[in-house]
Formats: structure tokens, sequence, C-alpha cells
């Protein structure tokens, strides 16, 4: 094998691999956990002057503070490289703003091995989600609470659709038009011209063929 062709074999192995970039609030944290992943084949762990080349941003805290969120949505307001976060310790409530500062993934700092981290790395570049199972099936139990506690008495679900505006929107895919769902479903035109502009503005949605786009994305149609 030539000199030449085993460098562009070596370069190519390089390009397939995950471009990492590891931030800590210490440096000593930092050089550690990009230490764990410099060795595994699967990871590029890159320097801080090449974040925009990031496919995927590993922050570690020691817990999901506000020093913790204003760096998380530092990174998605930058490159946006998806976010891998670990954490000394979890709650609900960290992964509540967690989830809401964009991160993809949530790993207890104890449960950190290079081989757990790596898997949850390439599942992150792959457009997955990770979280400890416990914080999954605890998160679960709130989202019913507010479901049913704080939703469903105002006719609304997760989805922030009420049932009527779901029904609006069904109509709508059908190919049904205005008057036509205002017979089907008793109502006024008017009514039903309410209905399409208040969900194409609260969702921010272009118009009505977005709206059924979003419903039929999000499974509500």
């Amino acid at each position: 094998m030539s000199q030449q062709t085993s460098q562009q074999m070596s370069q190519q192995v390089r390009t397939q691999r995950v471009p990492v970039f590891v931030y800590a609030g210490d440096p000593i944290s930092q050089a550690g956990v990009a230490s764990q992943l410099r060795p595994r084949p699967e990871v590029l762990v890159l320097d801080q002057s090449e974040l925009d080349k990031a496919e995927v941003a590993v922050v570690v805290t020691e817990t999901v503070d506000a020093g913790a969120l204003r760096v998380l949505r530092a990174i998605q307001r930058g490159a946006a490289p998806r976010t891998v976060l670990i954490a000394g310790s979890l709650d609900e409530t960290g992964v509540v703003a967690a989830a809401e500062a964009g991160v993809s993934a949530l790993v207890r700092r104890a449960e950190a091995t290079p081989e757990r981290l790596t898997g949850v790395i390439l599942k992150v570049r792959d457009g997955e989600a990770e979280m400890p199972a416990d914080l999954l099936a605890r998160l679960l139990g709130q989202v019913g609470k507010l479901q049913r506690q704080i939703l469903a008495p105002r006719g609304l679900r997760f989805s922030g659709l009420s049932e009527r505006e779901i029904e609006v929107l069904r109509l709508v895919a059908e190919g049904l038009d205005t008057g036509e769902i205002a017979r089907r479903l008793s109502f006024s035109e008017r009514t039903i011209k309410s209905v399409l502009h208040d969900v194409t503005t609260r969702l921010q949605l272009r118009n009505r063929a977005h709206a059924v786009a979003y419903a039929v994305r999000e499974g509500l149609i």
C-alpha cells in the first residue's frame, strides 16, 4: 500500500468520526472527559477553536443551574450542534430546564463511562434522545399529571391544541372548505375562521396547509 493511499484512508476514517466539543466549568472536568473520549475510534475531540465544526457538544456540570443553562443556550445560539449534558445530580426540574435549553441527552456523571458516553454521542448524532430510565418514568408521570390537572380541564392537550381545533384541522385535511366544516360541526363560518386563525397564530404557522402539516407531523390527525 502506498503512503498516499494510507494517508487517504486515514483521513477517511478521521472524517467518519463524530466531531465532539467538550465543555466544563472547571478545566479538570473538561480535561477528564476529553481524555476519556480521545482514545475512542468513533469520536474526534475538537479544540475550543473548532467549536463550529462540532456535531455534538458535551457539557459537563455538577447541577443544572443558571450557569449551566446559560452555556447550553449559548451553544444552541451558535453552531447549534446536538448537546449531551453530563451532570452530577439530576431531578425532574433539571430535566425540564435542560430540555427547554435544547439538550438532546442527559447522563449522570457517575454513569458516564467512556463506553456509555460514546454510545450516547452516537445516538444523539443520529437524531435520537437519551436520559436515565428512572427520570424518564418520573417525567412522563409529570406530563400525565399536567395533562389531567391543568390542560384537560381547559379543553387542551399537551400539544396545545383543543379537541375542537384538532377536529377542524382534520376536516381541512379531508379537503372541506370553511362552509362545509361549519355545517359539519354546527358552528358558524366565522367561528371556523377564528379557530384556524388562532391555531396558525399561536403556533406560528404560515397558513392552513402548514397547520395541517404540523398536525400530521405531531400525530394529531
